[in-house]
Order: structure tokens, then C-alpha cells, then sequence
């Protein structure tokens, strides 16, 4: 009886310590006096915790400091990317188009050509004293009679001569270079020779007409392209204007003074 009562109060020790041991490992509980059974269940995966270490604090440690990583790793990226984007450079659209429209540009320089042309022709018929091709020599038109009358000298100048200096200046003063040029005197410049090529023209038809009394064809060809230059030399600065470096327009706006 006392061997009895000895080997039940042992294994209730047993069973104390066999239950101390399982409820700090999870909960154990102890039935059917002093056999174990572990009934516990590990939280959170299992895992166990970093000493000293608060619930998820250390995983809270370890995912801010990842995070960090990757958002530094993250802005390096970008910076590299866009260090490496090429640098466009904005250009406007008015700056590219200047002066006159394009076909006006085009359009004198093919005159002024024309015009240079005619007068290189007349200026070595002049010189070489050879009849036109192709012109009369009698009745109203007659080339020879007007290219060797005394009208046909201004200031003792042949007035060939004086159509060939007109032409090349226009050639250059029509060109697209010119039209576009942001400089004001080119553009008064070429207004004005247009003004004085339109008043010599005025003054050649008269002494044709009513001094000399006949017509040259070539002349006459030389007085309507230089008329059709000073056209449109007077529309371009009409509608354009003569501000530098201003875009063309048909009607220039009114706050553009």
C-alpha cells in the first residue's frame, strides 16, 4: 500500500514536470493520469522569434530594411534612365518660315533671271552692233531703231549696260537668302530699286512711244518683268511688311506694330 501511494505520487511529479515542459513549448495538457499529450499548436508558422524581439517587430525590421533596398535600387534605376534619355530641343514653327510666302520667293528670283537674261543679250547685241533675232526692222516695231537712237544712252551710259547692273543687283536682292534675311536695309533696298527700275521703265516706254516712235520687243520684255517685280515687291511688303526676323502672314495681326 505504501509502495502504492509512493509510485503514484512519483508519477504525478512525472507528470507535473512532463506538463510544465509542454505548456511552455505550446500548451501541452496532461489526462488520464500523468500521460502527455501535446495539444498545443505553434503560432505563426512555427517560426521562432529573435530574442528581445516584440511580436513582428523583427520581420517588420527585416521588410522596411528590404524595402529600403529596393527603393534605392529602385531611384538609381530611374536616374540611370533618365540620364540616358536624349534631350530634345523645341523648335517653333515661326522661327523655320520667315519673309514672304514661298512661291513669292521663288517666283522673282525666276523674274529676276529672266530679266538678267534679256539684258545680257541686249548689252552684247549693243556692243557688237548685230540685229536682234527675231525683231522687226520696220513699221512700229523696230529694234534696231531704238537700240541705236540717242535715248538709247542715259548720262552717256548705254541703257543695256544700265538694264544689265539693274538685273544682277535684282538677282541677288530676290533671292530666298535675301527675302529671308532678318537685316531691314535689304529689304528698304530692295523696295527702292524696285521704286526706281519701275520709274525708268515709266520714262523708256515714253521716249519709245512719242520720242522715237517704235517699240522694241526685248525692251519691252525687260519693262514687263520689271513691272511684275515691283508688283509684287509692293504686295510682299504690304502684307509682310519690313521687320526683320518677323513670319510671313497675308494680314499681319495688329498687335505685331
Amino acid at each position: 500500500m505504501t509502495a502504492s501511494k509512493s509510485s503514484r505520487a512519483r508519477n504525478a511529479r512525472v507528470g507535473a514536470q512532463a506538463a510544465a515542459r509542454n505548456s511552455a513549448k505550446g500548451g501541452s495538457t496532461v489526462k488520464n493520469g500523468g500521460t502527455v499529450k501535446n495539444t498545443g499548436t505553434v503560432k505563426n508558422g512555427g517560426a521562432a522569434r529573435p530574442s528581445g524581439a516584440n511580436g513582428n517587430g523583427g520581420a517588420g525590421t527585416a521588410t522596411r530594411d528590404r524595402n529600403g533596398r529596393d527603393q534605392a535600387r529602385t531611384g538609381a534605376a530611374r536616374n540611370g534612365a533618365a540620364a540616358r534619355a536624349p534631350r530634345t530641343l523645341e523648335v517653333r514653327d515661326e522661327v523655320a518660315e520667315r519673309g514672304p510666302a514661298p512661291w513669292l520667293q521663288i517666283a522673282t528670283l525666276v523674274l529676276a533671271l529672266a530679266g538678267l537674261g534679256v539684258s545680257i543679250y541686249l548689252t552684247i547685241a549693243h556692243f557688237t552692233e548685230s540685229a536682234l533675232a527675231g525683231c522687226s526692222e520696220s513699221g512700229l516695231v523696230n529694234c534696231t531703231k531704238v537700240t541705236t537712237s540717242p535715248e538709247s544712252y542715259v548720262f552717256g551710259i548705254p541703257v543695256a549696260v544700265l538694264g544689265l547692273a539693274f538685273f544682277v543687283f535684282a538677282v541677288a536682292i530676290m533671292s530666298p537668302w535675301a527675302w529671308q534675311s532678318a537685316r531691314r536695309e535689304i529689304h528698304l533696298a530692295r523696295l527702292a530699286s524696285m521704286v526706281v527700275g519701275i520709274g525708268f521703265v515709266l520714262y523708256l516706254i515714253y521716249a519709245e512711244l512719242f520720242t522715237i516712235g517704235s517699240i522694241c520687243l526685248y525692251c519691252t520684255s525687260v519693262h514687263a518683268i520689271t513691272f511684275v517685280l515691283f508688283v509684287l515687291t509692293a504686295f510682299a511688303a504690304a502684307a509682310w511688311g519690313l521687320k526683320p526676323g518677323v513670319p510671313w502672314k497675308l494680314i499681319p495681326s495688329r498687335q505685331s506694330d
